[in-house]
């Protein structure tokens, strides 16, 4: 992380981009997941389910994003430069990207490319190998051997589990 001057010569923290992308691409898994467990525990599985369903991770994953730029720039409390609180929220990017594959799915399911009716177990398969590819990165980053980062990124893997489903369970 790159520590750079702020206005008032106090000092600034700036982002690590690979911090934010994997920052943002855990948060959005589990984001993702956890949203469409909420939202199936309706029973509606209809295409037009899925395309709602679609469109309402994608407001989601854009607020929270919104939400997440705005708490860096008021928790960091130095002074800003103009344009810093949009670039707070144009760092933000890896969390909706990570969300992209899981519209994807409700979408083509919405657009009745795939069977509507069981397109939550995709999604779950998809983002729990995301949450494992990410641990293998990171541990791999970190010099860690093989048998470790597999360890590993089994463990990020499971621990996404546990978390979409304690959301699940509270929601």
């Amino acid at each position: 992380m790159a520590d750079t001057t702020a206005a008032a010569g106090e000092p600034h923290r700036q982002h690590d981009t690979r911090e934010a992308v994997f920052f943002g691409g855990v948060y959005g898994s589990v984001l993702a997941s956890s949203m469409v467990a909420a939202l199936i525990q309706y029973g509606r599985s209809s295409a037009a389910d899925r395309s709602y369903d679609a469109a309402w991770l994608l407001v989601t994953a854009f607020a929270s994003a919104l939400a997440h730029g705005y708490a860096h720039y008021i928790a960091e409390r130095v002074p800003h430069r103009r344009g810093d609180v949009l670039r707070a929220l144009r760092d933000e990017w890896p969390l909706v990207a990570a969300v992209l594959p899981t519209v994807f799915l409700l979408a083509g399911a919405g657009w009745e490319w795939w069977p509507a009716n069981g397109v939550e177990y995709s999604v779950f398969v998809l983002n729990i190998a995301i949450l494992f590819t990410l641990g293998l990165v990171t541990a791999r980053r970190s010099a860690r051997s093989w048998p470790a980062t597999l360890l590993l990124g089994l463990a990020d893997a499971l621990l996404g589990v546990v978390v979409v489903v304690a959301n699940a369970l509270i929601k």
